[in-house]
């Protein structure tokens, strides 16, 4: 009888555990007035909005969200039928609960059945709507004020409604610390300047103000919380951090990806955000020395690693990038070429002199290297070629012929240039025996393609116009 009575305790014990645990995820929706079409559920990622379930709403316009794995935590999207529109809705460790909405009542939030987080969340959308209602108000009144007075006091009023939202924000904070909402609030702060930082007079007092607001940037928010990847604004903070506060240089942004990444790659969610983002970010650079940064990116999270979430297609792209770039990476030494020139004698890019060297990729057949070419020609007579500054131009076969090179080079009169031939078959030769092809080490992706080189052929500056090349070349001229 004893054992029986210990058997029924552990079984209702078992089953209270197996109660609570609630594995998957279940979200009932009532939607009205939608009936007898598919609803949609998504997520923000970064700038992405991926749909990851649907579900049919039946004829009393009810529907469920069910899996059995539960999902990664964030601000996830109840779209319309025909994805028309959407709401926002937290998700976190509770993940069976119900939400009623209605159309004509949503401007003020839906209602939840067993979800504090999201009770919580719509209680703040509808507080700062009333008090973003307030702010505009006042910033209107604000716009038509022609007096003095009236202008001083409504930014008093401002600055006590915006104290007010952040003091009503670092309530919920302190009131409801393991709150999903507090976590996002806190990651939606920003370091408050004070006294002297906040007023800066001068050189001094700006840069302090500066390192103060980056060393403080990321108070209170844990990199490997993969719930915020789920949300919209975690990667505008990423921006702003990369395009204000880190320096612009490879070492410094290398350093910092290097730190995030450290800490994200704790969580599989936040890993791979970031990986993402700085991928996508630096492959194609929009500067000339985020060339390393890609590279570096490359060589130490892909090289020799897999994910489950990228695909052969994807690696392929990203190893076939990083591997055009890594030859020609800004500040190293380019690559000799050796092709034959007009007469058929193989001329070699390092075998000429130069205090700055004007490396030209460029086709006869190509409409904008017939209107460039003439101009870069123009420039160099009339201000490089006194200054020992020469142009070694490769002249990549397409679509042409060599007599096409030859009458181009000819008919423009270019002949204080280097010219070089770069034929399909020499391409092709390179290639079939496992060396780089000259358009793969230059990252020729368009033309004309633009190299500039120092005295000991580094590169010192690469695909920017001839006017750009110009006044780089001005700069180094003077010395700086």
């Amino acid at each position: 009888m004893r054992i029986m009575k210990r058997i029924l305790f552990l079984s209702v014990i078992l089953a209270a555990f197996t109660a609570g645990a609630q594995p998957g995820y279940e979200i009932k929706v009532t939607f009205k007035p939608f009936k007898n079409q598919y609803i949609y559920l998504g997520h923000y990622f970064g700038k992405t909005y991926p749909i990851i379930d649907s579900a049919r709403l039946d004829a009393n316009s009810q529907a469920t969200f069910k899996g059995t794995k539960k999902l990664p935590g964030g601000i996830y999207l109840v779209g319309y039928p025909n994805k028309a529109g959407f709401f926002e809705i937290l998700v976190d460790k509770q993940q069976h609960f119900s939400i009623l909405a209605d159309t004509a009542t949503l401007s003020k939030g839906a209602k939840f059945v067993n979800s504090p987080d999201n009770d919580m969340f719509t209680a703040y959308q509808q507080q700062m709507g009333t008090r973003g209602k307030k702010i505009t108000d006042l910033q209107a009144r604000l716009k038509q004020a022609t007096d003095k007075t009236d202008s001083a006091a409504i930014n008093a009023e401002l600055s006590k409604e915006d104290k007010a939202v952040a003091t009503y924000r670092d309530d919920i904070i302190k009131n409801n610390p393991d709150a999903f909402l507090s976590v996002l609030l806190t990651t939606m702060r920003e370091p408050e300047l004070k006294g002297a930082l906040k007023n800066p007079t001068n050189k001094t007092d700006s840069t302090a103000a500066w390192e103060y607001f980056k060393s403080h940037y990321w108070d209170g928010i844990n990199l490997w919380d993969g719930r915020l990847a789920y949300t919209p604004f975690f990667d505008e903070k990423l921006d702003k951090y990369f395009n204000q506060l880190v320096v612009p240089h490879p070492d410094s942004i290398i350093r910092e990806i290097d730190n995030m990444l450290g800490f994200a790659s704790i969580n599989e969610e936040m890993n791979r955000f970031m990986l993402v983002k700085f991928v996508n970010r630096y492959l194609n650079q929009k500067y000339m020395w985020e060339d390393a940064v890609f590279v570096h990116l490359f060589e130490k999270y892909f090289s020799q690693k897999t994910y489950t979430w990228l695909n052969e297609a994807g690696k392929k792209t990203i190893t076939e990038r990083a591997y055009s770039l890594m030859a020609n990476i800004l500040g190293t030494p380019a690559s000799d070429v050796e092709l034959p020139d007009p007469t058929g004698k193989t001329l070699s890019l390092y075998s000429i002199p130069a205090n700055f060297m004007v490396v030209a990729f460029w086709d006869p057949t190509c409409g904008h290297c017939k209107e460039t070419l003439p101009k870069l020609d123009s420039l160099y007579r009339a201000k490089w070629q006194a200054d020992s500054i020469k142009i070694f131009a490769v002249s990549k076969e397409t679509d042409g012929t060599k007599a096409d090179w030859m009458k181009f080079i000819k008919d423009n009169k270019l002949m204080d240039w280097s010219h070089v031939y770069y034929s399909k078959v020499a391409d092709k030769s390179r290639t079939d025996n496992g060396i780089p092809g000259y358009s793969q080490l230059y990252d020729v992706q368009s033309f004309p393609t633009l190299y500039l080189l120092d005295k000991d052929k580094r590169i010192i500056a690469k695909k920017l116009t001839y006017l750009q090349l110009d006044e780089i070349i001005q700069l180094k001229m003077k010395g700086q």
